[in-house]
């Protein structure tokens, strides 16, 4: 961060649990001040929640060095929303100074942080604060779950801890949340360390272990959650979710992914949860609606986003977050109007709004005096010959509209501040300017179609496409073995987790099996993890060979002695040629394909033989780095980095009218389309002349008449 004279402030927010106390507080501040600076004059000041905790002056030796401070924070004034503000007040000469002078800067260091000693708050069993204190939305750190279940449990209590999972997803969003799965024991308490948070899933039919005392864990009957302390740790809670049957237990899940608005007290029983009305494609919270033109109302995500102010403004950022199916191939451009009110500024020729999206430079609109609120619409081109202004008649260069986006609009304010010459000494009052891009501007998607070419990794880890088109994974199957280990039990969790992460909304209508015979009976897409099912791998787009097929392995083959070898052929080889992979360590792989059972559904699996490999697949899951490497139709995850490609053929989902989709499919092979355009062109002058001849038979007869 560089705090400069005409921008000397920077605020920096952070959270605290509402189950821990601050004992204790202290700034660790690293910054380096501008070797212009004059000492014991120039200072910073430490604000936390708009009261001063301490004057850092700038003292003889410091200009031009890396200096590190500390200031102690007042632990009772700190809540769980915290406000800390750091103010830079410099000075370069005793008299006739400009505030705007470029020696006047003061850089704040990367590793300057705040360092909090926390207590833990005892709370009491009552649900009526439900999420909490599983999940805290002041706590910024990833969130981790452990979470308990039966050792004999089946699909349906698979498929329940799926849809809890899910919901604690959704909350966390750009968190990202993780599982550690136990089996019918409670996940030992480790001292010195924060509390745990531990949902315990259970029927009466299969409770795990440690719920064997009938006394203190009685049986059920019909739907119950149950909070109470861990035995061991009165700080660490236990959720206990608990089903007369596998459909009882389903309906707690739902109450609990509904919000939980309704509990209170230490026990609550479910009655009844209502159906919810069935989602629509494409309509998940967390994205941007595509059916109509939509308010940047709708897309702002904390209060004042819209607004910016000083002589220097913020950018105003605003994320829309797309389908990545959204057809933007070749169109014109995408409708994007905006309003906006500014000061007006003391200078008339200079002041300028500049609007950008993903970096990439939109145009440039004119702030002149008296055309304050003026109404501009643009398009977001995707050609490179389109004007965005007609005003200014800029060329606007070609776009990528990806499946997450950032419009940026920065507005520039000239002024005369800062003038004042040696010889003629001045003293100005700067005004501060203030922008707003008014709530009303809109953007426009609705004459887009849903069109892409799969297989294509990527979508599925940033956007969890295919099955995040339905945001409740209505259309999503979990083909998992019987049996699975935690870590594999903790991976679907993660996975599912992640893909809600990204709509917003729990996968309420999600479905669990072990058996690959009632995967090939619905019109689903198809979410494997462990190993795929025997004669899966000879699939039409698995381009697997079973002979040497590691990932159809006994699961308790030896994992790190034995070599596990995997051929994969490629369309880019020549024929017969084949990929051959060794591992005599931890090797994972993800892979799609079309579904081998319904034509225009996909499949995606989450590949390993054994506990390494899933551990290195959900170390991938939650490494963004990895997963930028993450594309095509295959990736092999190992230690040392994540390796990918393209394999076998492509299929289509979505839907294009024939004659744009054969103008998309024919645009890769230039000679075929030429072809085709000089046979049109041949069979429209064919017609054309046969059209004249009748025209010219018709005019002779009525001649002759």
């Amino acid at each position: 961060m560089l705090l400069r004279g005409v921008k000397n402030t920077q605020q920096i927010t952070f959270g605290l649990r509402r189950d821990r106390l601050a004992s204790e507080a202290v700034l660790k501040l690293a910054y380096t001040p501008s070797p212009a600076l004059l000492p014991e004059l120039s200072h910073l000041r430490v604000y936390l929640n708009e009261v001063l905790m301490d004057t850092l002056v700038i003292k003889g030796g410091e200009p031009g060095r890396l200096v590190e401070k500390s200031v102690r924070l007042d632990p009772r004034l700190i809540t769980d929303f915290n406000q800390l503000r750091i103010e830079f007040v410099g000075h370069y000469k005793d008299i006739c100074e400009d505030p705007a002078h470029s020696s006047l800067w003061l850089n704040l260091a990367k590793n300057s942080r705040v360092e909090l000693t926390e207590q833990a708050l005892a709370l009491s069993n009552d649900l009526s604060h439900f999420p909490l204190p599983f999940f805290d939305r002041h706590d910024n750190q990833p969130l981790r779950l452990e979470m308990v279940l039966a050792k004999d449990s089946g699909p349906d209590e698979l498929q329940a801890a799926g849809v809890l999972a899910s919901y604690f997803g959704s909350l966390a969003g750009w968190r990202g949340a993780g599982f550690d799965v136990s089996y019918d024991s409670l996940p030992p308490v480790v001292r010195r360390q924060p509390p745990g948070r531990i949902l315990v899933l259970s029927t009466n039919e299969h409770r795990p272990a440690f719920m064997h005392d009938n006394g203190r864990f009685p049986p059920v009957e019909g739907a119950e959650v149950r909070l109470m302390g861990h035995p061991d740790d009165p700080y660490t809670k236990l959720l206990l979710v608990q089903g007369e049957n596998s459909e009882h237990l389903a309906r707690a899940v739902r109450a609990l992914a509904l919000g939980g608005k309704l509990l209170r007290g230490e026990r609550v029983v479910i009655d009844e949860v209502q159906p919810l009305a069935p989602r629509k494609p494409y309509d998940a919270p967390n994205w941007t609606p595509t059916d109509r033109p939509v308010r940047f109302a709708e897309l702002v995500e904390y209060p004042g986003q819209l607004q910016a102010s000083g002589l220097i403004p913020d950018p105003i950022e605003l994320t829309v977050r797309l389908p990545p199916d959204l057809f933007v191939w070749r169109n014109e451009g995408i409708p994007l109007q905006t309003r906006y009110r500014y000061t007006t500024p003391s200078a008339k020729d200079d002041s300028r709004l500049n609007i950008s999206i993903n970096g990439e430079f939109i145009g440039s609109l004119s702030l002149a005096g008296g055309q304050a609120g003026q109404l501009e619409k643009l398009r977001l081109a995707m050609t490179s010959n389109e004007t965005a202004n007609a005003h200014d008649r800029l060329m606007v260069p070609s776009i990528k509209i990806g499946a997450r986006n950032t419009i940026r609009y920065d507005f520039s304010f000239a002024t005369t501040f800062g003038s004042a010459q040696p010889e003629h000494c001045q003293t100005t009052l700067a005004v501060g300017s203030q922008a707003v891009i008014d709530e009303n501007s809109s953007i426009d998607f609705s004459d887009y179609y849903h069109f892409k070419a799969m297989p294509d990794l990527t979508a599925f880890v940033h956007s969890g496409f295919p099955f995040s088109r339905m945001a409740d994974l209505s259309e999503t199957m979990v083909l998992i073995p019987q049996m699975p280990s935690s870590q594999l039990t903790g991976l679907m969790l993660d996975t599912l987790a992640r893909i809600s992460a990204q709509t917003g909304y729990p996968a309420m209508a999600l479905q669990v099996t072990h058996d690959p015979d009632q995967a090939s009976g619905h019109d689903v897409d198809l979410l494997v993890f462990g190993q795929l099912p025997a004669g899966l791998e000879q699939a039409a787009g698995a381009h697997l060979e079973p002979a040497s097929n590691w990932l159809l392995q006994a699961a308790n083959a030896a994992p790190v002695q034995a070599s596990a070898p995997q051929r994969l052929s490629q369309d880019t080889f020549a024929a017969g040629a084949r990929i051959a992979v060794s591992a005599t360590g931890p090797l994972a792989a993800l892979i799609g394909m079309e579904s081998p059972y319904v034509s225009g559904r996909s499949l995606v699996a989450l590949l390993g033989n054994n506990d390494q490999d899933y551990a290195l697949l959900r170390q991938t899951l939650h490494d963004e780095d990895r997963m930028s490497n993450v594309f095509g139709s295959l990736a092999l995850l190992r230690d040392s980095g994540v390796n990918s490609q393209l394999v076998g053929e492509q299929y289509f989902v979505g839907y294009l009218p024939w004659w744009l989709k054969l103008w998309y499919l024919l645009s890769p092979h230039p000679v075929w389309l030429a072809l085709l355009s000089a046979l049109s062109a041949l069979l429209l002058a064919v017609l054309l002349w046969r059209s004249l001849r009748w025209l010219a038979h018709q005019r002779n007869l009525s001649n002759e008449d």
